[in-house]
């Protein structure tokens, strides 16, 4: 995650600009204002994605942090590259390793808590916690469905390993939210391939039904024909979680989103011609997942 270009007011004006001129170069949009006292160009189009923004923030919040502070929680999560679907970012997050000291302000939370050499790692320059660490860090705090989301991402980019999570959260145990913690490590699997998919796997649990075989391979006469989001081989029962995202991934050079979604239904066709049902879902159906259950469990019957 990019970091350069925020000028902190106290450096423009020893380079002798003025109030007034940031004031102006802020009104004409010439300046952006990441927070109050640091700005960045007017056009920067890191200010319209969340994730990229809060690295803007980090960047601000940094100079004035502190000897020992190490960049953490969702703040971590974002300089680290792991998605934070539903995670709050207005505030930084950078922890210390002391017993006292946390505190809540309108941009940083500083979290007091142990912290050793080997769970902190460099990114691009800065002290931010490991992988495994900022995993265990916000699945203590997070809702269950971000928090696995955080989780598979983690595993799925090999940034950290089962026994790694495990290790994290065994040296959590006693600190608020371990409970909680261990639950999402137990559930998290690297074969999810996008939030989505974390998440319809979290509602597929909550709904009761048998856990499904994640990526499974859809074979005939020896021959692999499609790899689908979720089966169930025992039910001769597929699921696809159908993100728009998933579509942009699956266009070839010179294939428009139109292309990719025949060659999708001509794949599904293929599936039923090999004896397996099909349901699908989307997001929206995440908000009310019963009615995707229901198609589900007549599918098994089926």
């Amino acid at each position: 995650m990019e970091l350069g270009g925020v000028e902190l007011r106290r450096s423009l004006v020893a380079a002798g600009y003025t109030d007034g001129e940031l004031r102006r170069g802020l009104r004409v949009g010439e300046l952006a204002s990441v927070r109050r006292g640091a700005y960045v160009a007017g056009d920067d189009a890191r200010l319209g994605d969340a994730a990229a923004r809060h690295a803007l923030l980090i960047a601000a919040a940094l100079p004035d942090a502190g000897a020992g502070s190490v960049v953490s929680h969702a703040s971590a999560a974002v300089l680290l590259g792991l998605p934070t679907w539903s995670v709050p970012l207005g505030r930084v997050h950078l922890t210390r390793a002391q017993r006292t000291g946390g505190r809540i302000g309108a941009t940083v939370h500083l979290h007091a808590a142990p912290l050793t050499a080997e769970e902190i790692v460099e990114v691009t320059g800065m002290a931010v916690t490991s992988p495994a660490r900022t995993v265990v860090d916000l699945a203590r705090s997070l809702p269950f469905a971000s928090a696995v989301a955080i989780a598979d991402a983690a595993l799925r980019l090999g940034l950290v390993d089962e026994a790694g999570m495990g290790v994290a959260v065994d040296r959590a145990a006693g600190w608020r939210g371990s409970p909680a913690a261990r639950r999402v490590v137990a559930f998290a699997d690297g074969r999810s391939e996008s939030v989505g998919e974390s998440r319809s796997r979290v509602a597929l649990s909550r709904a009761g039904l048998p856990a499904p075989v994640p990526q499974w391979e859809v074979r005939r006469d020896g021959m692999s024909i499609a790899r689908v989001d979720f089966a169930w081989p025992e039910f001769r029962t597929v699921g696809e979680f159908d993100g728009r995202i998933k579509y942009g991934r699956l266009l070839r050079p010179g294939e428009t989103p139109g292309d990719a979604v025949f060659e999708e239904k001509l794949r599904e066709d293929r599936l039923r011609d090999n004896h397996l049902e099909v349901t699908r879902w989307t997001w929206h159906d995440l908000r009310d997942f019963a009615p995707v259950v229901a198609r589900i469990l007549r599918a098994f019957n089926r």
